[in-house]
Order: structure tokens, then sequence, then C-alpha cells
């Protein structure tokens, strides 16, 4: 994980001017003198900075942070909050926004505009904006540190309290709420190499924040991103209620061929659940931030796939042509799996992610990365463009993401439930392992044929594997069907499974599709 990312948390100007005409004679014509262009900042002009910025080599260094704050540790940063009497947006605004001080893994400053009347003005650092609680510094602090970065509040779940909406923070991740939500994943504006040991993090180095008027619904924000192989320009729209969206547009410039780029990337937490029963000294029946990720092809097929904390890390691949959307789900929101109430994870939000317009080839990629506990963010998703950026050629996209908490976003069944379990039949082949799997498919049209189910068939595929037995029968529980596949394949191998529900030969549920690795 990046270094500048950490696991989980008033000044406007405005450049105004008014001239005073005097009084013509009455027999002349009265002529208002030529008034110069007004300021008025847009995100072409953020567009223009990184076409600029591309051109330039790289700079990798931020730079250096007194030893005080890039020596502190998670709970010593911590103890540093901005005053909430000095939150900035104004009094008129029903949007309010705090800074977070630079320390810690944040030792890249950041610098935070604010527009208003189409004139953008630096928000000035001063130690005067936070409170440092029990940290004490042998010195003072520098004039002109800037900040990490901020974040938004709003009377998000009472129109009496205002509540965190919006989080800028560590390279280019950010994260969002709707009503009734606590943090879970976060979104980011790109991912470069995501899984891979030279990963880079392409970063936030300066945000325009645009000063919302008296009742706004919305806010508008813009972002201007370095790193190594990519320059870019994003516009954030943020329009918060029960179900919060971020609509987002960008425009990327790359500094070299980027042949890993990631797309609307989202990052997640996946440790156990009912699909791998690792834990055994824990309260706690399941652990995650999000529990599968789901696509939707551009050909009309909702795909389900559970996730995994796998032994080694792995990649997964749907092959696409302009999907539809796709995102992490915690589809789950059972309180009873997780029994935490600290964490809450029953009421983490999902993130969906719809493009807009025509996205061409690629694949929406899953990276799976193994983590000994909950504190690591060890899921991405995103979606991989066929043809790689190339310097010269600007690469627009415009997508919005959703924080779901229950809505259904297909009238199809759905999966909600996969188990594994030892294989008690015949034995194997020579060379081979074996694996039961149930699958639970629920919702839909799926009981209106619990009292006929002979009509209801599972269609199931295994790439890499062999399917050696499968059944289907109603769950009454469910209100759906479970569908038991017995798995086989050689040893060390990776066997892709698929299966759905149908009748007559039409779909009636999303598609299971599940990665199991034959122990070797």
């Amino acid at each position: 994980m990046p270094q500048d990312r950490i696991d989980r948390r008033r000044f406007a100007a405005a450049l105004a001017g008014a001239a005073a005409l005097a009084a013509a004679p009455p027999a002349f014509a009265q002529t208002a003198p030529a008034q110069p262009p007004q300021p008025s900042f847009r995100f072409e002009d953020v567009v223009e900075r990184a076409r600029r910025l591309a051109a330039e080599p790289f700079q990798s260094a931020p730079p250096a942070l007194p030893e005080a704050l890039a020596s502190l540790d998670y709970d010593a940063y911590r103890d540093i909050r901005f005053r909430p009497e000095k939150a900035l947006l104004g009094e008129d605004s029903p949007f309010r926004m705090q800074l977070f001080h630079p320390g810690f893994l944040f030792k890249r400053p950041v610098t935070v505009n604010i527009v208003s009347g189409g004139v953008p003005a630096p928000v000035p650092y001063s130690a005067s904006l936070f409170d440092y609680g029990k940290n004490k510094f042998d010195r003072p602090l520098p004039v002109g540190l800037g900040f990490a970065g901020f974040r938004l509040h709003y009377p998000l779940n009472s129109p009496d309290q205002l509540d965190e909406l919006v989080v800028f923070l560590g390279a280019s991740y950010f994260r969002f709420l709707s009503r009734g939500q606590r943090y879970g994943l976060s979104a980011r504006g790109l991912s470069i190499g995501s899984g891979q040991a030279d990963e880079e993090f392409p970063f936030f180095r300066e945000f325009w924040v645009e000063q919302p008027g008296k009742g706004a619904e919305f806010v508008v924000l813009y972002a201007l991103m370095d790193g190594a192989s990519v320059t870019g320009a994003y516009q954030f729209v943020v329009r918060p209620g029960p179900e919060s969206t971020v609509e987002v547009r960008s425009t990327l410039f790359p500094r070299k061929p980027i042949q890993a780029v990631g797309i609307a990337p989202l990052t997640s937490m996946f440790f156990t659940s009912e699909n791998d029963r690792r834990l055994r000294d824990d309260f706690r029946n399941e652990i995650h931030d999000s529990d599968g990720l789901l696509v939707h092809t551009g050909g009309g097929e909702w795909i389900w796939r559970p996730l995994a904390n796998p032994p080694a890390p792995r990649s997964s691949h749907f092959m696409d042509r302009n999907p539809r959307g796709f995102g992490l789900l915690q589809r789950d929101r059972n309180f009873a799996r997780y029994e935490d109430l600290e964490a809450r994870y029953d009421l983490r939000p999902s993130y969906w992610v719809e493009p807009g317009g025509d996205w061409g080839e690629g694949s929406v990629d899953l990276v799976e990365l193994n983590t000994p506990d909950e504190t690591n963010d060890n899921i991405v998703a995103f979606w991989r463009p066929a043809r790689a950026p190339e310097p010269g050629t600007p690469l627009e996209l415009t997508y919005v993401i959703r924080s779901l908490d229950q809505r259904d976003l297909h009238r199809g069944g759905k999966v909600t439930g996969t188990f594994q379990t030892a294989f008690s039949g015949p034995p194997p082949a020579a060379g081979a392992s074996k694996r039961r799997f149930l699958v639970d498919f629920t919702s839909g049209d799926l009981p209106f044929y619990l009292a006929s189910p002979r009509k209801v068939s599972v269609v199931v595929q295994a790439q890499g594997g062999r399917v050696t037995r499968q059944v289907l029968e109603p769950n009454p529980v469910t209100q759906g069907f479970r569908a038991y596949l017995d798995v086989e394949a050689d040893k060390g191998a990776t066997a892709e499974l698929r299966a759905f529900l149908t009748v007559d030969g039409h779909a009636l549920t999303e598609t299971w599709a599940f990665a199991w690795v034959a122990p070797a």
C-alpha cells in the first residue's frame, strides 16, 4: 500500500470590483467604458495545467517535512485535529470544509484553493487552524507547510447535524458516504500496476473547491494529478443524499505508455467470510468491507464474483466491451454475520461505477492480495482499457460512482451465499483434488418457481477443471435455490467456475463466478 495512505480518517477570497460611471450630459448618448474580462475558473484551466505539467520532468521527491512531523506515529498524528470553529466555506453554505495536517505518512503537501466568484485563492496554512492535542514541538512549525488533504461535512443524516460526507486524503484516494453508512472501501482517481511490485501511486497535488451557494445541494471541486507516468485533470461533483453520488470527469496525459492503467479503481478489504473459514479464535464469522465484485457487461450479463483472501496474489480479468457498470459490494447486511458493534461491517457502503459513454474494449480486473488481518486493503477492482494510453493522446473519461446500501441493481436472482467444503464422495483421479461448492440463489422470480422446482435448471461451466456432479434443490428458508457443485481439478491448477439458473433457456439469475485453486 502507498506510504501516503492511512488505515482509516476561514479562508475565502473574492476579487471583484465595480466601476462607477459618471452621469453623461443629456445631449449625448451614454457609452459604458470597456470592462476587462472577469476571470472564471473552469475545468479547462486544470486540463491546461495538466497538459503543461506532462511536458515537464516528474519531480518525485516531496519537500522535506520537519522531522517532528515526519516521525509522528499513527496515534500522535490522529491527535492533531482541525478546529471545527474555523471550518471553511461560510455560514450560508450547507457544506463545511476541514483540512488535514501534514505528517506521519502524509509527507507530500497539497495545495487547496477555494473558488469564489470564479476566482481561485489558496487557503494559507496556519498552525492556529489546528489543535495539536498532546503533541509538543521544540520549535514553531514553519509557515507555508500546506495540507495533507481535506474533508467536507454536510447535514447528511440529520438536518441539525453536520456529518462527514467526503474525504480526499493520500495519493488519489477519496471516500464518501450515503445516509446511514460507515466508512469502508475507497475510490481512487487512478491506479497503475495494482498488485505489482512496482505499483505507482499518482497523487492529487492541488485542489480547487467551488464555494457552494446558500442552500446548495451539491459541491464541485477540481483536482490536478501528477505522477511518474501520467498527469491529469479531474472534476468531481459530489451530491449527498440517501444515495450519494460522485460524478467524475477526467482528462489524462500520459508521460509514457501505461500498460497497467486502472480506470475508476476501487480499493477494499476482505479478510474472511462464509466461503473461507480460516478463523477459529474470533467471535466474528465474517470480516470484510466488501464481499463481492459485481459486473454488468456491455452484452447485458450480470456477473457476481465472491471475494477471497488468497494465500498468494492473484488477478482475474472479465473481458468486455463498453461495460455498463461494475463495483465492489457489501451485499451481506445481516449484523448477525459480523457481530461487530465497533466496526459495523453491516453498514459499510457499496460503490457502483457507471461509465459515461463508450469505453471500448478492455476488462474489469480484480486484484486480490493476501492479508493476515483486517487492517490492510487487499482488494482492487478497476477498468483496464485494451489499448494502453500513450503520450500525445489524451484520455478523456466520465463516470458516476454511487454509494449504495441495499438497493437491487437488477431484477434477476442474486447470489447470496457461497460455501465450500471437503469432498466426501468417490476419490478424485490421480494427481487431482476435489471440492464441493454450495451456491445460494435468491430473489428475482425464484420464489415464483418454488412450487415447480423442476422447471429450473442450473447451467455450470468449468475452465481448468471438471464438474463431476451438480444438483439443484429449492431452498424454502431463503425463498430461492441452492446449487451443489462437485469440482475436480489437477493439483495446483486454477478452475474458473461459472453457474447460473435458467427456465426454458432464459437466465433467471446473475452468473456466479469463482476461482478455485486446487491444493497442490
